[in-house]
């Protein structure tokens, strides 16, 4: 038997589920990468970046999320996808901005820092409020 959820409560819900899979992908992704840290995926000679993996998640499960309404399992599933490709996307793209990109550059301590940060591990809501360095919102 399903209860009535406010839609209040289910943002709340969708925003607690988005945010721990995305720290989740976060540190599964870094535990990896400091275990092999020449785990390179390459296919027909081009290097295959978690970049590109996770924009495929972020289309997997964002287009669902835009398209259909409601609280269901099916749109569960595209959340967690989403937070997936979101986790795999922020971490390649603060890691590639943060460090020279070289394999070796996962196990330096600024990657892990600023690629937590840009994971929203360090403080979720800092992600939109306006830096005092720079002005601009994360």
């Amino acid at each position: 038997m399903d209860t009535y959820q406010t839609p209040r409560a289910v943002a709340l819900r969708n925003a607690v589920v988005l945010g721990t899979v995305v720290l989740g992908t976060f540190v599964a992704l870094r535990l990896w990468l400091w275990l092999v840290p020449n785990a390179d995926f390459d296919v027909a000679g081009y290097n295959v970046h978690h970049l590109f993996t996770g924009l495929v998640f972020i289309v997997a499960g964002g287009i669902p999320l835009a398209v259909f309404r409601g609280n269901t399992r099916r749109l569960d599933i595209a959340l967690v996808l989403f937070g997936i490709g979101l986790g795999l996307t922020l971490d390649e793209w603060v890691y590639l901005i943060a460090t020279d990109g070289s394999n070796a550059s996962y196990l330096l301590p600024i990657s892990f820092r600023r690629g937590g940060i840009g994971s929203g591990v360090r403080h979720p809501v800092g992600m939109v409020r306006p830096s005092a360095e720079t002005g601009m919102t994360w």
